[in-house]
């Protein structure tokens, strides 16, 4: 531990031109005292690490000493690639293993270059949960994350619907998407792949035996697939409907983005009005009802008859709010 932690503070001596025992003290997460120690081990190890006196004072190397300390462990280098995703990498585990990363890559470049991780981050953030809603960190998460870095099968418990099922599972790779963790994974009874929401596991067992990684394995271009297979899957039925040109141009904002996509693609020529008629993939009636509803009077409703009937007797208890 203190031989990580000794390493760790000439790495920042050697990115940085110099440190205050305070500014060493919040980096390794230690008092100000065990800095001082800490250097003077480091001065008595040939290390020729110099205190400056006084307020403006601190820690510096003397003579543009470098150490050759600065090879990247496998887990270091693979979260490297990950560090344009902080909450990522903190939620699975493993934001020690970036940011020793990031101070090794600092630390090997030229001096002129050292403020590249910190203008980068001024330039670039990315924020993966949607708006309005608090994302929660699954707690089984570092776990599975563990498990898919070491390429080791996981027995996994999950819930679906009432019933809880238990899986042997190859996990191949994670995805985030809108807040919500997922695993992609091969089920060991019978090779296929399949796709897990992480918070509905209730329990994870990692072994200790490695699993064959199908090389040709592509976890975007799986993803995308599946993802497109889901949302056509949940698109059982249509509806079919007239809209202005207001409507037309708010209707991907009232639907998901394949649902309007594939009913503006097939939409006729517009009428004398300017109208055209759609039809309209949607979940249910009921979805569809509560997604078209925010278009106002820039839709009507066709077809089916049902629906349209409802929409009618809407209107009708609106006037009635409304009527002056």
């Amino acid at each position: 531990m203190r031989a990580a932690r000794l390493i760790k503070m000439v790495l920042l001596l050697q990115s940085r031109h110099s440190m205050t025992a305070a500014e060493l003290a919040r980096e390794l997460k230690v008092s100000e005292r065990t800095v001082t120690r800490d250097a003077q081990a480091l001065s008595e190890a040939g290390v020729p690490v110099y205190a400056d006196r006084g307020r403006a004072g601190g820690y510096r190397l003397v003579g543009g000493y470098r150490t050759r300390l600065t090879g990247l462990a496998r887990g270091e280098a693979e979260a490297l690639f990950l560090s344009g995703v902080p909450g990522a990498l903190r939620e699975m585990g493993l934001e020690d293993a970036a940011s020793a990363a990031r101070l090794k890559v600092s630390a090997a470049l030229l001096p002129s270059l050292r403020d590249a991780s910190r203008t980068a981050a001024q330039r670039f953030h990315l924020d993966a949960p949607g708006w309005f809603r608090e994302p929660r960190t699954p707690a089984l998460l570092p776990a599975v994350a563990d498990a898919v870095w070491g390429d080791r099968r996981i027995t996994a418990r999950y819930r679906r619907g009432e019933r809880e099922i238990v899986r042997e599972l190859e996990p191949y790779g994670l995805v985030l998407k809108a807040g919500v963790w997922y695993l992609c994974a091969r089920v060991a009874e019978h090779g296929s792949f399949r796709v897990y929401r992480i918070d509905r596991f209730t329990a994870v067992e990692a072994g200790q035996d490695r699993f064959g990684r199908d090389e040709e394995f592509d976890l975007p271009a799986f993803w995308q697939q599946r993802a497109e297979q889901f949302a056509r899957s949940v698109l059982r039925t249509e509806v079919v409907v007239r809209l202005s040109a207001e409507g037309v141009r708010r209707l991907p904002y009232a639907v998901d983005a394949l649902s309007a996509g594939e009913a503006l693609e097939g939409a006729g020529a517009p009428d004398e009005r300017g109208w055209v008629t759609v039809t309209v993939p949607v979940e249910s009636e009921e979805v569809a009802h509560t997604q078209l509803m925010a278009l106002g009077p820039e839709v009507e409703l066709l077809a089916p008859e049902s629906l349209r009937a409802r929409f009618a007797r809407d209107a009708l208890r609106l006037a009635a709010l409304y009527h002056p």
